[in-house]
């Protein structure tokens, strides 16, 4: 039986693109779990050296992930307070997802990150509307035992799966993938919680500069480079108008 436009959301408007993105640090300009580590928790250098261990040793994302966490303990609704207070979006990302609604190419954030971390940073740097129309899929936060997450030390992730990343956003990229009459998909990622969808869309967009490029360059997976949304807006343009194909686009770091 083939996939309904219920199992699969992104369908349900018949679209010739689907548009898959990371949230945190390819939408926004800061990653919000990073800012949290960085000056609420254990701080840069343990964060860096678990991201390091995910890329060069094999260390589970998953593991690395919690620790960051778990250095976390401002109770969650002052978290949220703080990423709203400096947490940034990229400049050309709402231009972006304007066209995007417009011109009828979904926009499905699949995120290692937490969902109601997303959602209060999506309104509050979009706007209710633009946000509403976004599918997030990601992880949770659940409270710890006897607390709430409002709580010192309250909260905890919850993750969407059992996997290795805690969410293997490639799960929910192949049965799109899998259909044989389906839109053409992109996807942008920037780190190290993006390597399980680098190889699952046509086109990938990979940040200048960070973890992900070093990923595809040593694995030969095909993407090309951008530096904010205005790279991706001109591309995605280009291939839904049929200016241009994935193939072409796919120039690498150059």
């Amino acid at each position: 039986m083939a996939p309904s436009a219920h199992s699969l959301p992104a369908l349900r408007t018949k679209p010739r693109a689907i548009f898959f993105t990371d949230f945190d640090g390819t939408i926004t300009l800061q990653d919000s779990n990073d800012w949290m580590t960085d000056n609420l928790g254990f701080g840069v250098e343990l964060r860096r050296q678990g991201n390091k261990d995910v890329l060069h040793n094999g260390r589970p994302f998953r593991d690395s992930f919690q620790e960051m966490l778990d250095s976390v303990t401002k109770p969650f609704d002052k978290c949220i307070e703080l990423l709203l207070q400096n947490v940034q979006l990229d400049p050309a990302f709402k231009e972006f997802a304007v066209w995007c609604r417009e011109n009828n190419v979904p926009i499905v954030v699949l995120s290692g990150g937490m969902q109601p971390v997303i959602r209060a940073l999506l309104v509050h740097l979009l706007g209710e509307e633009e946000a509403s129309v976004m599918q997030i899929v990601s992880n949770d936060v659940k409270a710890r035992p006897g607390k709430s997450i409002n709580e010192e030390n309250g909260w905890d992730i919850e993750y969407h799966d059992d996997s290795s990343f805690g969410h293997d956003k490639s799960l929910e990229i192949r049965p799109y993938a899998a259909l044989s009459d389906r839109p053409v998909m992109f996807y942008a990622g920037d780190g190290v919680s993006d390597l399980s969808a680098a190889k699952e869309t046509d086109l990938l967009f990979a940040k200048a500069g960070r973890d992900l490029i070093t990923y595809c360059e040593t694995e030969n997976v095909p993407f090309t480079v951008f530096h904010d949304f205005s790279d991706i807006h001109k591309i995605v343009r280009d291939v839904v108008e049929g200016k241009t194909t994935v193939q072409q686009a796919a120039t690498g770091a150059n």
